[in-house]
């Protein structure tokens, strides 16, 4: 009879930046389905092996490897081995990362996987003390390391086209004072100045993602922060922009890879 006794999964949040999110979390078996954010999802496993379907492969993730996961690509997670895995992470916006470079394609670290000192440096820096607040100014300048440590050691994926970056900023303002309302490509094409299927294009060259996963994605974000705070379900769901709580379910696990009343289960404090 074994004396194995199951760890209960958990994830604790950092105290809450400005511009990022940071989390320490550990799973004893299966993680999250597969899933997809749009945010860049960059960490370290500290013990276990950390398993995840990545662009059609399987990946094993070894305590130090540094992950990083491309915005909207679809991956899952789960222990590689009985000890479960523990591992601590950063999501960041690619608009955060463009904000420091400009306008150019995202960086895309091919496998999810690096070894890459420069990058270990930067992620060692944003991941230390996650039970501590960080000082805006200290926030802005890992942003800033971090993006150029990315755009020098990815491959880049080359834009045949010129990407108007002015035009996409002004499509994402102008989702981001829309959440509560149905927005259209039209729309989003006459605030930014450019014609539909280019805005479209560049959008998800320039932020990893398509707007109306982009919409749908900020739309969760309020949500979860109404729910960390003890709203229910169904009044949450409504107050974000969703049509009901089924609608917002469906699109929780597909951001999650969990619905939203076990993600309210696994937080734990720092």
């Amino acid at each position: 009879m074994s004396d194995h006794i199951p760890v209960s999964d958990w994830v604790k949040h950092s105290p809450t930046l400005q511009k990022m999110e940071r989390i320490e979390a550990f799973f004893n078996g299966h993680g999250f389905t597969p899933h997809r954010h749009d945010t860049y999802a960059i960490g370290t496993t500290l013990s276990g092996v950390q398993s995840f379907q990545y662009r059609r492969c399987q990946r094993h993730s070894l305590p130090g490897n540094i992950m990083v996961l491309h915005p909207d690509e679809v991956h899952d997670g789960q222990a590689g081995t009985d000890a479960g895995f523990r591992y601590r992470m950063v999501y960041i916006e690619p608009a955060l990362i463009q904000q420091v470079l400009g306008g150019k394609p995202l960086p895309f670290i091919e496998g999810g996987l690096s070894n890459d000192p420069r990058l270990h440096h930067a992620i060692r820096a944003l991941l230390c003390n996650l039970d501590a607040a960080m000082e805006p100014l200290e926030e802005d300048d890992l942003i800033y390391d971090l993006a150029h440590v990315l755009d020098q050691i990815s491959g880049q994926r080359v834009s045949r086209k010129a990407l108007d970056f002015v035009a996409a900023e002004r499509a994402r303002a102008f989702i981001h004072s829309a959440l509560d309302r149905v927005v259209t490509l039209e729309e989003l094409s006459q605030v930014s100045g450019r014609d539909r299927w280019s805005l479209s294009r560049d959008f998800r060259a320039l932020y990893g993602t398509s707007p109306y996963r982009y919409m749908t994605q900020r739309r969760l974000d309020l949500a979860k922060a109404m729910l960390r705070s003890g709203y229910p379900l169904a009044e949450s769901a409504l107050s974000a922009g969703f049509f009901d709580q089924s609608h917002m379910t469906r699109q929780f696990i597909q951001a999650y890879g969990v619905p939203p009343g076990k993600w309210l289960k696994r937080l734990k404090p720092f």
